[in-house]
């Protein structure tokens, strides 16, 4: 196993709470404590070796370092309390520990911040997939109003003003240190997009080491597999369809919330969500758009129960009936994803 794959799957299942100290009112802003050579040569065991890139961002070491600064600074935060890390804690899966994180001035995100573990292998972003690139995708929260409520032009001369960002962007970008829009929205987009985890036991299982995984774990597996029908909506190398699909999560009295027909204006896409990687679930908890859901085994009973009833309801999710024991499995699944 490469060393960095090692050193970020410790640190998603592993997560401490000394980085998070509330002093004053005010939360510690996290610490990059990530390995020194995180940056990405290939895809892990179990996900394509190839990390998918535009052209025009291609994987590079110098673009991927300068963005994983700007994700740890609050200079892209209206009142410099607030950076990427903030709401996707490195310490906890590169998700939000609150269902919806806070933003700056006291407000709060609308939805909750998943994690940004392997949406470099992703097809589409947010919840509602409105957002068709992650390049694009990055630096929607520097300006939303709930986030860091800064203006990006506001973002990009403070960066500008910088005398060490300046020299930082010259060696990103070839000697360009204009420091623009695209210029950043690359930096971080590839640092996200060099957030890789895989080489679990489910994978190691699946390539021919069957040691690795427990009995629970294997019965967890069948369940996935067959009676359960996770497969349906995660599937694929990183247990995820890209799409979305309406499960009752967010449904009060029978109505869901809008969902994909915010952007669509599709009454069929009443309630529908985007569907989440599997992978790094054990450290990203709370579970859902709204955070809902505190555990795994909430997920699974949520599951195992059919979801909420709702005339969008998708046609995949129906009652399991799960015993005690299969609930315990497919938990133990789910946590084997994580390591």
């Amino acid at each position: 196993m490469n060393a960095w794959i090692g050193s970020l799957a410790l640190v998603i299942v592993f997560p401490v709470a000394a980085g998070w100290q509330v002093r004053q009112g005010k939360p510690k802003l996290p610490a990059d404590e990530l390995p020194a050579d995180l940056f990405p040569r290939h895809g892990p065991l179990g996900l394509p070796e190839v990390i998918p890139a535009p052209e025009d961002n291609p994987l590079d070491k110098k673009v991927f370092d300068l963005g994983r600064r700007l994700f740890f600074d609050p200079v892209l935060s209206i009142d410099r309390t607030v950076s990427c890390a903030s709401c996707h804690r490195p310490d906890h899966g590169f998700a939000s520990v609150e269902a919806l994180p806070p933003g700056v001035l006291g407000r709060r995100a609308l939805r909750n911040a998943p994690s940004l573990v392997n949406r470099g292998y992703g097809a589409r972003y947010r919840w509602d997939g409105k957002t068709p690139t992650l390049e694009q995708q990055v630096v929607l929260p520097i300006t939303d109003p709930n986030e860091m409520a800064l203006p990006l032009d506001d973002a990009l001369q403070r960066l500008k003003s910088d005398a060490v960002y300046k020299q930082e962007f010259g060696k990103a970008f070839a000697g360009d240190s204009s420091v623009t829009k695209n210029q950043l929205s690359r930096a971080l987009a590839t640092f996200v997009r060099g957030l890789v985890l895989g080489n679990s036991p489910i994978d190691r299982f699946r390539a021919g080491q069957p040691n690795d995984l427990t009995v629970a774990e294997k019965a967890g597996m069948w369940l996935y597999e067959s009676k359960a029908g996770c497969w349906r909506c995660h599937s694929g190398a990183n247990f995820t369809d890209e799409k979305l699909h309406n499960t009752g999560i967010g449904v009060r009295d029978g109505k869901p919330e809008p969902g994909r027909f915010a952007v669509t204006k599709n009454p069929k896409d009443l309630g529908k969500f985007k569907t989440p990687t599997l992978r790094g679930l054990a450290a990203s908890g709370p579970y859902m758009h709204d955070g809902s859901l505190r555990t795994l085994r909430e997920v699974v009973e949520f599951y195992s129960r059919g979801g909420n009833k709702n005339p969008n309801l998708a046609s995949e999710i129906k009652p399991l009936d799960l015993t005690e024991e299969e609930v315990q499995n497919l938990v133990a699944f789910l946590r084997a994803l994580s390591r």
